[in-house]
């Protein structure tokens, strides 16, 4: 039964939190199917409705078990999925970007496939492709919301000028960029644009990947698989232990609240503004009703300025991903 309260983002209604699916059959460690569809159907039934994958998370495998979950309860879902991140099959961490026309088009008929869904919900740039003109990429895609299987659009991690001059082509509904108490880069620039558009913000890792949540004291916390065990400048060596201390604090507030530490960032981010939608990421349902209690919590502005005390945007040790991830961000 729903609990939940809906957003708006763009011209698209959603339950006010997301699920992000990416580490149920990737780059988190091991899988559960089993578990992770109980949880996907939990989130339905507690208003959850955003549901996030990407054709690059598996790769596809993260598509194949969405549709798994969702069938014979479509109606229920808002499947938001991904294309232009190719991987290679031979080497795990090499990325290429793709946004030319025939590819968009060559995608999102494979992603339909693989969901076993006749039209996308929302349908992500999931990174801009720097050698293809955006308006290439996004007249492609508003030819597939034309043709009725796509409904709404969206760029994730995409600069002003870009947001810009992709909306001029065809409404772009959502901008996908992560946005926590840990990242923050996207408030200065992107963020008044993308309002002045009326573009709505979809956060993901609004728990800085777990970090927030205060499970993760070492590097030896993350089981074989996981990513922010090896590929995470913010999860090493002496970034680490000052990005501790960064936990440390939000924990106390939290406990002065009577919420978890994560519940108090997430609840942070819900407070960020009505076009605000995050999308925690979790392959568990004992941490989805956890997360989903987020939306609940109640902040005045004495406990904004409490909790952005405690986590300075400067303080953050490290910059998100390695060189090579941070070179596919689009200013």
């Amino acid at each position: 039964m729903s609990t939940l309260e809906t957003r708006r983002i763009g011209e698209l209604t959603v339950g006010a939190q997301g699920l992000g699916c990416m580490g149920m059959s990737d780059f988190y460690g091991s899988r559960d199917d089993d578990e992770s569809i109980a949880t996907i159907n939990a989130a339905l039934d507690l208003g959850v409705t955003l549901l996030d994958t990407a054709d690059m998370y598996g790769p596809h495998t993260n598509e194949i078990l969405l549709g798994k979950a969702i069938k014979g309860r479509r109606d229920d879902a808002v499947i938001a999925t991904k294309f232009a991140v190719v991987r290679d099959p031979e080497d795990a961490t090499a990325r290429g970007i793709r946004g030319d026309a025939p590819y968009v088009k060559q995608a999102c008929e494979a992603s339909l496939r693989r969901l076993g869904v006749d039209h996308i919900d929302l349908y992500y740039q999931h990174r801009v492709d720097p050698d293809t003109p955006i308006e290439e990429t996004v007249g492609a895609m508003a030819e597939l919301v034309a043709e009725g299987k796509v409904r709404h659009l969206g760029l994730s991690e995409a600069g002003p000028e870009t947001l810009r001059r992709a909306h001029a082509v065809h409404p772009i509904t959502a901008l996908q960029t992560e946005w926590s108490l840990w990242s923050r880069d996207i408030e200065a620039e992107i963020l008044p644009v993308a309002r002045e558009l009326g573009i709505g913000l979809v956060p993901y890792s609004p728990l800085g990947r777990g970090f927030l949540t205060g499970k993760f004291t070492s590097a030896d916390d993350f089981e074989e698989g996981d990513f922010r065990g090896v590929g995470m400048p913010r999860f090493a060596g002496e970034n680490l232990q000052k990005n501790l201390a960064i936990v440390a604090a939000l924990r106390r507030l939290a406990e002065e609240r009577g919420v978890t530490p994560g519940q108090l960032a997430l609840a942070w981010v819900q407070h960020q503004g009505d076009d605000v939608v995050p999308i925690p990421g979790t392959k568990r349902r004992k941490y989805l009703v956890e997360n989903v209690a987020a939306v609940g919590v109640t902040l005045s502005e004495s406990d904004i300025k409490a909790i952005e005390n405690a986590v300075p945007a400067d303080a953050v040790a490290g910059d998100r991903y390695y060189e090579e991830g941070m070179k596919l961000i689009n200013g």
